[in-house]
């Protein structure tokens, strides 16, 4: 009957120490879980609150990353002008430059821009702005207003060889036959592409500063005459003065009906 008794009592004892095991561990787990809910709200709030400011700042400096890598978008290309015509433009040259204030320095940038319709009249434009693509456009508007019309001989090449200077920059420009093509380099060829010239040699000899070669390609260019503005301003006849050279007069009355300006 003792053993018995152990046997009945020993369980109880098992059963009655197992009760507040199982009782205890689900609150405290409870609580434990319920303090990390509390904490994570709280803790998501703060990460919300710091990343919406730094994204704030990383938006703001990506728009001025974009702004600048404008300027490869626009080496050249064709627009129409307000007027409808179709205008080719193309960016010479892009600085970066900076102006000395109270607080420090403000960097900006400068363009230079050629616009040309492609059939006999061109112009040229520098601006300056905080962003590139501004810059751009001020350049552009210049250069519509300070079109010149120039003298093309059959639509492809000059009437006659040139000098043009200014400053430093020296330029020398050639008539060529059909199939020359355009033998000029950096800002000389972006001239003459515009204005719609398909044969020319061109040689620079001054100063490679793309301000001043512009300028003295342009100067060469307005000194360009055509035989129809000659004979206009002499009061004669296109074939008198074409006939001059030895030609025939068949010969220069033919070359006389072949100018159109």
């Amino acid at each position: 009957m003792a053993e018995e008794n152990n046997t009945q009592e020993t369980p109880k004892v098992d059963n009655a120490g197992s009760t507040p095991t199982p009782t205890t561990a689900p609150t405290e787990a409870a609580e434990n879980q319920s303090a990390e809910a509390g904490a994570q709200p709280q803790q998501r709030e703060n990460n919300n609150r710091g990343g919406r400011g730094r994204g704030g700042r990383d938006d703001r400096g990506g728009g001025r990353g974009r702004g600048r890598g404008g300027r490869d978008d626009r080496r050249g290309g064709r627009n129409q002008d307000d007027d409808g015509e179709e205008l080719i433009e193309k960016l010479v040259h892009i600085n970066r430059v900076s102006k000395t204030v109270k607080g420090g320095k403000r960097f900006g940038f400068a363009a230079l821009v050629v616009v040309g319709d492609g059939k006999g009249r061109v112009g040229f434009g520098h601006g300056k702005a905080r962003e590139v693509p501004e810059a751009i456009n001020k350049a552009t508007a210049a250069a519509k207003k300070k079109m010149v019309r120039v003298a093309l001989k059959e639509g492809r090449t000059l009437h006659h060889d040139g000098k043009g200077r200014f400053g430093a920059g020296k330029v020398n420009v050639r008539s060529a036959p059909a199939g020359t093509g355009i033998i000029a380099g950096g800002p000389m060829r972006a001239v003459f592409e515009s204005l719609g010239v398909a044969d020319v040699v061109t040689k620079s000899v001054g100063s490679s500063n793309p301000y001043n070669m512009i300028r003295a390609t342009f100067d060469a260019l307005q000194n360009q005459t055509s035989p129809k503005s000659v004979a206009q301003r002499r009061g004669k006849k296109i074939a008198d003065l074409l006939g001059r050279g030895g030609a025939s007069v068949a010969e220069a009355e033919a070359d006389a009906a072949a100018v159109v300006e």
